[in-house]
């Protein structure tokens, strides 16, 4: 009901841009542009988490970026997820650099706590990649969004924690679903079309840790095999980020 509501509200309610507050318009030009106009670029946190794949971003987390995100994610700006969608998409195609003849990709949302997904109602993140499969397929590249990762102990609230508090908080939180166990157990993931996806990227430790996640489940072991099959993309990093992968 409180999705319904959301899409309902959108309707009926007057809209402003979420990045500008522009009225009348929930995402201005300027601002989409500002989110998915330019090319995805590498970027990488500093320090880097042990096990952190290759990761592409849409954009840095600044300004109109950081303004649309949060309206989608903290207060259900659900429209959005369109736009942020096709910037994960951009994102996803700077990481594979794929023809649209190439096989399929699957995008592996990371997954939200549960509490976090009863409050706010729903899950930003795997409907953002949900929304960039679907830009991607139109774009004629086949490509599917499946949750299969889940959490499987409770972790703290990652806000106000630095890198090396974040890389303890997320060791060993995350694991492979029954319908990801499956998938591996038929090869799937030794193909190489499998992206880590997520909203944002600021220390790098949860991508890190859905990537171990998946090298466990594969029998991989060691972080190596991990980096050559893993790969992540995400629609907005830290500004550090980006600067550390100019340099």
């Amino acid at each position: 009901m409180r999705n319904v509501w959301h899409e309902l509200s959108g309707l009926l309610l007057p809209v402003a841009c979420a990045g500008c507050g522009r009225p009348r318009t929930e995402l201005c030009p300027a601002c989409a542009a500002a989110l998915h106009g330019g090319p995805a670029r590498r970027v990488r946190p500093s320090p880097r988490p042990p096990g952190l794949p290759v990761v592409y971003a849409a954009a840095p987390y600044e300004n109109a970026v950081r303004a649309v995100l949060l309206a989608h994610k903290e207060r259900g700006a659900l429209g959005l997820a369109g736009a942020l969608g096709r910037a994960l998409a951009g994102s996803v195609r700077a990481g594979t650099g794929r023809p649209g003849s190439a096989g399929p990709l699957l995008l592996v949302p990371v997954p939200s706590a549960r509490s976090s997904t009863a409050a706010r109602g729903h899950d930003p993140v795997r409907r953002i990649a949900a929304a960039a499969a679907r830009d991607l397929r139109r774009r004629g590249l086949p490509a599917r969004a499946l949750p299969l990762l889940r959490q499987r102990r409770a972790v703290a609230d990652q806000s106000g924690l630095g890198a090396r508090q974040r890389r303890a908080n997320l060791a060993g939180a995350l694991e492979l679903t029954a319908e990801g166990g499956r998938l591996v157990r038929h090869g799937l993931f030794r193909h190489g079309g499998v992206i880590l996806v997520d909203d944002l990227l600021t220390t790098g430790s949860t991508l890190a840790e859905a990537a171990r996640a998946v090298g466990e489940a594969r029998g991989a072991g060691r972080q190596p095999s991990v980096h050559g099959r893993c790969r992540a993309a995400v629609v907005a990093a830290s500004p550090s980020a980006f600067e550390i992968n100019r340099n």
